[in-house]
């Protein structure tokens, strides 16, 4: 293990902190200790890693309407939705039945080995999932994906943190929901404009190419070779569990004699809270459960709706189109997370901003199924005003429930409540598709109805679910953690 140049004793609350020997999360707390400026490359692993975990998630849904219609399983166009719900749902799934599992096994045996595993489980399945042959072979791809895959857990909650002081710990949990926002926007991008490329690009793949016979193919290894450049950086990737026992014995680094007598204080640890009785942190899951079960709903939702035919109350985008709108989006985000959000989240909080956003994105989801009366450039400049603001909206909602739950517990129990949170949010968002798919699928087969006909009622539906959400961010449901 590397030297480091700067005390190893520091006095804290009239207490020394003592750092102890082969152990990474001490090295790497002696580091920020003594750091005073923003730990860039610590911050780009976590940018990548983050995207790395959220672009397969959501570069589906650009294409995944057209493939479901070429894998010949849903007998009529109404019924499309149905079948493409349960492609989406399979991934989450997966995540839901192990991210418990993962969580346990990263605060036990290290961040690192998570994510390294995890990102390997990027690279096979879902270059596979390009390749499906099959209506199920995409379910199951989908499913293996989530269930190998634990990114998400070690670096939302516990590694972004502990990789940094204090001070910078805001702007690390915004790094990794813009990382993560941007992997969910850019990721339907990449989608949209690499799919089926011998029939948008002829000049450059042909028919009998591999990329023509396998028309998904293109975008799922462009975000293979992607992981793979990850993979790679995380040779340099610092460990950031502690770890004080080497052969059956504690070690410190250093103790001097008014110190020696303090050291069986400091290794003493109060009992452990039960995270399932820590109420803020539950309540602050389940606040982010229903959040992100309303976004995963409209992610589906919007590819749907925006590429089925204007006689279905549609858009009749192609994927091209929607990854066009969904990567303007994307870049909005970047520059509202990084320069605008921080400066929010100092001003109201993260508990009023959420409820603020909560409010507006209901008035702007009932005015989608109106842009049907709208064409050409009016049309397209409308529906990219929309989608980067509720993509903008979103994303503060998400980060707000991340802070409150990472001031909900201490650092050894980041990944266990990390967990908790992943498994319960999975399961909310294998719902959604699969919810979103049924009803969208009924939606267009009722569109003379007089209630909320065709898509208006979609979208009725989704403010229903957000109207719960804004709702639980109020006591005596919402709780904020001890500091």
């Amino acid at each position: 293990m590397a030297e480091v140049d700067v005390p190893l004793l520091i006095l804290l609350d009239k207490k020394a902190k003592v750092y102890y020997h082969n152990c990474p999360g001490c090295v790497q707390d002696l580091k920020n200790e003594h750091s005073t400026g923003i730990p860039y490359r610590e911050f780009l692993y976590v940018w990548l890693i983050t995207l790395c975990a959220g672009l397969p998630i959501a570069s589906l849904f650009p294409f995944l309407y057209f493939m479901i219609r070429d894998l010949k399983v849903a007998e009529s166009e109404e019924d499309i939705g149905f079948y493409a719900g349960f492609v989406g749902a399979s991934f989450m799934f997966g995540r839901a039945l192990t991210s418990t599992i993962w969580g346990i096994v990263a605060d036990r045996h290290g961040r690192k080995p998570v994510i390294i595993i995890s990102i390997i489980t990027v690279i096979i399945f879902n270059t596979l999932f390009g390749l499906s042959v099959d209506y199920w072979m995409a379910v199951i791809t989908r499913f293996l994906l989530g269930a190998l895959n634990g990114l998400l857990g070690p670096i939302r909650v516990a590694y972004s943190i502990e990789v940094c002081n204090k001070e910078h710990q805001a702007l690390a949990i915004s790094i990794v929901s813009t990382a993560w926002a941007i992997g969910l926007i850019v990721g339907p991008a990449v989608g949209g404009y690499f799919s089926q490329p011998a029939e948008k690009y002829p000049n450059v793949f042909s028919q009998e190419s591999i990329f023509g016979r396998f028309p998904y193919f293109l975008p799922c290894l462009v975000t293979s070779l992607f992981a793979v450049a990850v993979l790679l950086s995380c040779i340099w990737l610092p460990e950031t569990l502690h770890n004080h026992r080497t052969d059956g014995k504690v070690e410190a680094l250093e103790a001097s004699p008014e110190t020696k007598g303090n050291t069986k204080e400091s290794e003493a640890s109060p009992p452990k809270k039960s995270l399932l009785k820590n109420w803020p942190l539950m309540s602050s899951i389940i606040v982010y459960c229903i959040f992100s079960l309303h976004d995963m709903a409209y992610t589906e939702i919007f590819s749907l709706w925006a590429e089925s035919g204007r006689k279905y109350g549609g858009l009749s985008f192609s994927s091209e189109d929607v990854g066009q709108v969904l990567a303007i989006s994307g870049f909005a985000l970047l520059v509202y997370q990084l320069f605008i959000y921080p400066r929010l989240e100092k001003m109201t909080g993260p508990i009023i901003s959420a409820r603020i956003c909560a409010v507006l994105i209901m008035p702007l989801l009932f005015g989608y199924p109106f842009m049907t009366y709208l064409s050409g450039p009016s049309l397209r400049i409308v529906v990219n005003c929309a989608s980067l603001l509720k993509n903008i909206l979103a994303v503060t909602i998400i980060t707000a429930t991340f802070i409150l739950q990472n001031n909900a517990v201490p650092q050894d129990q980041r990944g266990a409540a990390n967990g908790i949170s992943m498994t319960a949010m999975s399961l909310f968002k294998a719902i959604a598709p699969a919810a979103a798919g049924i009803i969208f699928s009924w939606a267009q087969k009722r569109q003379h109805a007089f209630f909320f006909p065709g898509d208006h009622m979609v979208f009725f539906i989704l403010n229903m679910v957000e109207l719960v959400g804004l709702v639980m961010t109020f006591k005596p449901f919402l709780w904020v953690p001890d500091e």
